[in-house]
């Protein structure tokens, strides 16, 4: 078990450095110039003279590898390094961009879960009925739908025509921070989260109800069937464990498209989050907010990958028998 433990967090490490490795290099060939996306985020005349002393004083005349091991040993001590745009520590900006994204993200991916593993397991026990027909309709055209296109069209059905919710930000305009009920925020959110779940719902459906099917025509199922037992009891007791482990699968290993998809929908309900900072970050040369949010990224989607072992552990006692080797 300590081996294992140690083995993750060796592969964790070597992750962390790789992915911080490339989006570096890739800042670095990019066109972004972060000494000019300073000074237009400062209002400030850019002269040679004071170009120069940036690029010194920032240590950019320094070889690429030199300034990535710097960036990195600031990195290990809790350092991510100061944004351009915001002249505030990225560690700060990362803070208040999570506390709106992780609620918007952890309603949505609750929501395709719980949905798409019930819609599945309807779909793949019930096969070739009209209900599974329906569902199975829904996930095809969902998977392969844009979730911006989604967004707009959901902006105009529920806050155009309908005028339930409202079209963006993630609170009331023209209310203090400080007089933001989280009602407010619950009501600004269920209308983006909605979005998020109805395109991650369809992977789960799709590979929920082909295990369920294969499940239905096991000889286990057909041997239980046999001797008597009711389906409802087959189902509960006997095969639906099997049934959502594909579901469970994806349900966790979706969480970098969740993030992905976070960024388009926060972007298409100017919803202020991790997405709206990154499109932000990119599109003003915010180089160390970039790498800040990448690093972000990956120990989001990494840690979504454990938690998805750690459940297999319980749901799958042969798996559990190799841990506790």
């Amino acid at each position: 078990m300590a081996k294992k433990i140690m083995r993750q967090v060796i592969y964790f490490t070597c992750l962390l450095i790789f992915a911080t490795l490339v989006s570096f290099f890739l800042i670095e060939i990019s066109p972004i110039d972060p000494v000019s996306a300073f000074a237009r985020s400062k209002g400030m005349g850019l002269t040679p003279e004071i170009r120069q002393k940036l690029i010194k004083d920032w240590g950019l005349d320094l070889p690429f590898i030199n300034r990535y091991l710097i960036w990195l040993s600031h990195l290990i001590k809790g350092d991510f390094g100061i944004s351009t745009i915001y002249d505030r520590p990225v560690i700060e900006i990362l803070k208040r961009g999570f506390k709106s994204s992780i609620i918007l993200m952890t309603f949505a991916w609750v929501l395709q879960g719980v949905a798409g593993l019930f819609l599945g397991i309807i779909a793949g026990t019930n096969e070739n009925s009209f209900k599974d027909k329906l569902i199975k309709l829904y996930a095809v055209i969902m998977v392969s739908t844009p979730q911006f296109w989604v967004g707009m069209l959901m902006i105009i059905i529920f806050s155009i025509k309908l005028n339930i919710f409202p079209a963006s930000m993630g609170s009331p305009i023209g209310v203090l921070e400080q007089d933001v009920t989280l009602g407010d925020k619950v009501y600004h959110m269920i209308l983006p989260g909605i979005t998020l779940a109805l395109v991650g719902i369809s992977n789960i459906v799709l590979h929920t109800r082909q295990k369920a099917i294969d499940i239905m025509n096991s000889e286990y199922v057909l041997y239980a069937y046999s001797r008597g037992i009711g389906r409802k009891r087959i189902i509960g007791k006997y095969a639906l464990k099997n049934m959502i482990l594909p579901g469970l699968t994806i349900q966790f290993t979706n969480f970098s498209e969740l993030f992905s998809g976070t960024i388009l929908v926060e972007s298409v309900f100017n919803y202020p989050g991790l997405g709206s900072l990154t499109v932000e970050s990119g599109l003003r040369g915010d180089a160390p907010l970039l790498l800040g949010l990448v690093l972000f990224s990956v120990i989001f989607v990494y840690v979504g990958n454990r938690l998805c072992d750690f459940l297999y552990t319980f749901l799958d006692p042969r798996i559990r028998g190799q841990y506790e080797d």
